[in-house]
């Protein structure tokens, strides 16, 4: 019983793996898909400001889920406290990249409203 649920638990990091992957792929494919088709009808540094922000919001998305499958292997498969300890570091690491990104692509802290922002 207990192996089968280790069986379950790693299937379902792996699948949650391979989805990060896919989506932090999928998200420079679909921003330099974006960016070529749209190319000629903006300037250069609209077209680059816009690819760079398709592209993070990809990478943003994507390291949830692989942050996710780390949570779940530490705390129902590697539960020591090595493995605790690396997971904090690895969501502080995440965290303050995403901070690092959302400040690059929206040029703003993430707590600051922007004018553009409905929940003014």
């Amino acid at each position: 019983m207990l192996d089968t649920f280790f069986a379950i638990v790693h299937f379902l990091v792996h699948a949650l793996e391979a989805i990060g992957i896919i989506v932090i792929l999928g998200g420079f494919l679909h921003a330099t898909w974006v960016y070529l088709a749209h190319v000629r009808q903006r300037t250069t540094h609209e077209s680059y400001l816009d690819y760079r922000r398709r592209s993070v919001r990809g990478l943003i998305l994507g390291l949830e889920f692989l942050v996710a499958a780390d949570i779940i292997k530490t705390v129902a498969v590697d539960y020591t406290m090595e493995s605790v300890m690396m997971l904090g570091l690895i969501i502080l690491i995440r965290t303050l990249l995403v901070f690092a990104l959302h400040l690059e692509i929206e040029g703003r802290f993430p707590w600051v409203m922007s004018d553009s922002d409905p929940e003014k």
